[in-house]
């Protein structure tokens, strides 16, 4: 089993929430979500959380993808423009540092019109453990 598949059956909380991987290679990953209405907050746009999932999906599999077991110990995201119901979002991943200890990642969440919905960075700890996933 390869790492996407892998994460898309495992992580799920993501699944649960309609996200999923769509590309996985090692530094770079992307990750899409349709807003269906239970994404919505009481101001009818995408909550907070449901972007921030998708967002960490992608990371997870961007941290992920050299084969060390590695888990995010920080995270921050910055709400740029609001996804409405019907929106296909597309969170973009890419390892800025491949530190051996300490990676450095950013992803873009954007709609299908290319507008930049959020910006998401994280930074993680990896393991000497080998990440074995199948």
């Amino acid at each position: 089993m390869k790492l996407k598949e892998f994460l898309n059956q495992s992580d799920r909380f993501a699944a649960n929430v309609g996200a999923r991987l769509t590309e996985v290679e090692e530094g770079r990953a992307v990750a899409e979500m349709t807003v269906t209405k239970e994404h919505l907050n009481a101001g009818g746009v995408c909550q907070g959380g449901a972007l921030f999932t998708l967002a960490d999906l992608a990371l997870a599999a961007v941290m992920n993808s050299h084969g060390k077991l590695t888990f995010s110990i920080e995270s921050t995201i910055s709400f740029l423009h609001s996804a409405v119901e019907g929106d296909l979002l597309t969170a973009e991943a890419v390892e800025t540092l491949n530190h051996p200890k300490v990676p450095y990642l950013e992803v873009k969440v954007r709609n299908q019109r290319g507008e930049l919905v959020c910006a998401f960075t994280g930074m993680a700890y990896r393991k000497d453990k080998d990440f074995n996933f199948g």
